[in-house]
């Protein structure tokens, strides 16, 4: 079984999903970057498909960036300016190409979390 990466997000501050989101995905080899998707979450706040799979999917340090800041300001939420918040980089690893990686993306104006999940 092939390995693959997913994500969702969850507004906290209002116990919705976090549509509408904007995620980069890129892999990391010491100080260099290769964007490997952009995409946007849905209505339910995920991903419509596995952002990372198949042959891409490899052993490796990973960087997914949340466009945050951008989603804070279509939920009308009074912030102020800049932003506490804006891009978020959550930097992972990949040893295992044959699991499933989710990692999520837990928001409100003012903090965030994430983890591994299933």
């Amino acid at each position: 079984m092939a390995g693959y990466l997913t994500t969702h997000v969850l507004d906290t501050s209002t116990g919705t999903p976090g549509h509408g989101m904007r995620i980069e995905l890129f892999r990391l080899n010491g100080e260099d970057r290769t964007k490997l998707a952009d995409v946007v979450t849905n209505d339910d706040g995920r991903c419509d498909e596995p952002i990372l799979g198949g042959d891409d999917f490899a052993p490796g340090t990973y960087e997914l960036l949340f466009h945050a800041g951008d989603y804070l300001d279509t939920t009308g939420a009074d912030l102020p300016a800049p932003k506490f918040l804006d891009q978020i980089p959550i930097r992972f690893g990949i040893s295992d190409v044959a699991a499933h990686y989710h990692v999520p993306l837990l928001i409100s104006p003012y903090s965030y979390s994430t983890y591994r999940g299933s």
